[in-house]
């Protein structure tokens, strides 16, 4: 039986909707601003290989509901199941389960880069850490005025280890990447569109989305074996490279993130104040 997007059992933190040859897909959280939690990184990979398979889609719209794209991982809920593997003392046996959490977490987002339907991302508010990672692994990512990035992750005593680093090169370039992973600053979508972080900035939500399905439209209306060729001959230019990066991201986590600078991250967002790291 071939897999199609009413074929998906009940989301939690997604929705699908199936309009003609376009489906859209939309961050629903439940954490404040579309954060990305368990039941998020369990169901991506489901929606967009479900959207590969259906015969019926051609194109997919990517966004978030609300006023923020996504606020990125939500770390409260996932580091209760990391905490007992991130402890300073831990050997090789829970490093290796750590090292297995972030591969299945860079193929939750892989899932997008590997559909084989084009997919456009539409970004309002707040896209940070992970909502990064995500709309890199779009096909086309445009904005609305008040979209705000940031590769925060460096903020936070992490190496951006879900496909930032290993994607956003070929789009933006190495040098507006490298400032962007090593200061963890926040950039305007007047900045995002000038470094091609994004085709194109629209004033506000509604136009956005607009454009966004739109342009969803135009893709879907051409011959979908034709295209769905040329995304997948389009990604032979990055992907061997993006699979080394991710494979040697994940080693270096698993194997170097353990540190008292994560937890005071951690603690620190917690508290609400600004951390002090001291390398440790």
């Amino acid at each position: 039986m071939t897999a199609t997007a009413d074929s998906l059992p009940d989301l939690v933190s997604l929705k699908v909707d199936v309009d003609g040859p376009v489906a859209e897909v939309t961050l629903l959280g439940p954490s404040k601003g579309n954060a990305m939690g368990p039941d998020f990184w369990r169901e991506l990979p489901l929606v967009f290989r479900a959207l590969d398979a259906d015969p019926q889609v051609r194109a997919v719209v990517l966004t978030g509901s609300g006023k923020h794209f996504s606020y990125g991982l939500d770390l409260p809920a996932m580091m209760g199941d990391w905490a007992p593997m991130l402890g300073g003392e831990n050997l090789a046996g829970p490093r290796t389960a750590f090292l297995d959490q972030v591969r299945s977490l860079q193929a939750a987002v892989s899932s997008i880069a590997e559909c084989r339907k084009p997919v456009v991302a539409a970004v309002s508010g707040w896209c940070i850490g992970g909502g990064v990672d995500v709309v890199a692994a779009a096909d086309i990512r445009l904005a609305s005025a008040d979209a705000k990035f940031s590769v925060r992750e460096v903020r936070v005593a992490i190496v951006a280890d879900l496909g930032s680093l290993q994607r956003l090169a070929s789009i933006v370039g190495e040098g507006h990447l490298r400032e962007l992973a090593l200061t963890g600053k926040d950039i305007d979508a007047a900045r995002a569109e000038k470094i091609g972080l994004v085709n194109d900035v629209h004033p506000d939500q509604d136009a956005l989305l607009k454009a966004a399905r739109e342009l969803a439209g135009e893709i879907a209306a051409n011959p979908p074996l034709v295209v769905q060729g040329t995304k997948q001959v389009l990604a032979t230019n990055t992907e061997r490279q993006v699979a080394d990066g991710l494979r040697y991201v994940a080693a270096w986590n698993s194997a170097f993130l353990p540190s008292k600078d994560l937890g005071e991250a951690v603690q620190a967002f917690l508290e609400r104040r600004a951390p002090e790291f001291k390398g440790e």
